[in-house]
């Protein structure tokens, strides 16, 4: 039987994509659509979905503020219902994948195990393990134990997002080593203008030479690089904005991006990050 869900994101484009790719994944139908934190809350309310894939960066209400909300209002309601388990606030709530492009996100909040989260730009794999993960949630949750234990887990999770950010908390490195034939470099960060994977080898070029990273998978090296500073400008490119040369538009109002290394190397800007696009240069 199917699992029903929910996609919040204020990107249309970002929407049809995930819907395309859970189309693809099968056993879950997508019940409705919406755009902000304040829908989020309603058409949860309407459709009581088993998932929601919850865009965090949305105008007015972001995807933290809904589960704080969901969470509080939940927790008004059993207040007022005398003989009411805890364990009930948590099954009433619906299981939760975050979407964003800013991997920083996911060091904020997600290394605690009430949600999951996808990176922008979309990948089928990465959402067939995030659906398959939910599901696995759902046939374990049956029992108050479960229960009582997802309560405990967004707890913590409430926590952590409300948890004060230091100044030093979760600083990249300023420097990356980077492996050009036999040697190890520490390049600064700034002087990186691109990265790009090609049958799991990460390449990483700078204005002067290019080498790789050990890095494992482009999620693991933007943990090490300045959100600032580096855009997932597509699913097999990460940029350095400061080295972007030119913005070229191109097909079906869509853009590629000129490199300022010595190939002035074009790389594509996915449909789903065109509007990231259009806000970094004001398009």
């Amino acid at each position: 039987m199917p699992i029903s869900a929910l996609i919040i994101d204020d990107e249309q484009l970002a929407r049809d994509e995930l819907k395309y790719l859970l189309d693809s994944v099968g056993d879950v139908d997508v019940v409705a659509q919406g755009s902000n934190g304040i829908e989020a809350v309603d058409l949860i309310d309407e459709h009581h979905p088993d998932l929601v894939f919850l865009d965090v960066q949305m105008p007015g209400q972001d995807g933290f503020a809904v589960i704080q909300r969901l969470v509080d209002r939940n927790r008004a309601r059993t207040a007022k219902s005398a003989g009411v388990a805890a364990e009930n606030e948590a099954a009433s709530l619906p299981q939760f994948v975050f979407a964003t492009a800013y991997d920083h996100y996911a060091v904020r909040a997600f290394d605690v195990n009430a949600v999951d989260y996808l990176l922008k730009p979309f990948d089928l794999a990465r959402v067939s393990e995030a659906v398959e993960r939910v599901k696995a949630r759902i046939a374990a949750g049956s029992s108050p134990a479960a229960a009582a234990s997802e309560q405990l887990q967004i707890d913590r999770l409430l926590r952590l997002l409300n948890r004060p950010q230091t100044a030093e908390q979760g600083r990249p490195p300023a420097k990356l080593i980077v492996q050009a034939h036999s040697r190890l470099l520490l390049v600064d960060q700034a002087d990186v203008c691109f990265a790009a994977i090609d049958e799991g080898v990460i390449r990483i070029v700078t204005r002067t030479f290019e080498g790789q990273s050990k890095c494992r998978t482009l999620e693991e090296l933007l943990e090490l690089l300045d959100p600032a500073r580096f855009w997932r400008a597509h699913r097999g490119f990460v940029v350095n904005i400061d080295q972007i040369r030119e913005v070229m538009p191109w097909f079906k109002s869509s853009y590629q991006l000129r490199m300022n290394d010595k190939q002035q190397t074009e790389i594509p800007v996915s449909r789903a990050q065109t509007r990231r696009l259009r806000e970094l240069f004001n398009l």
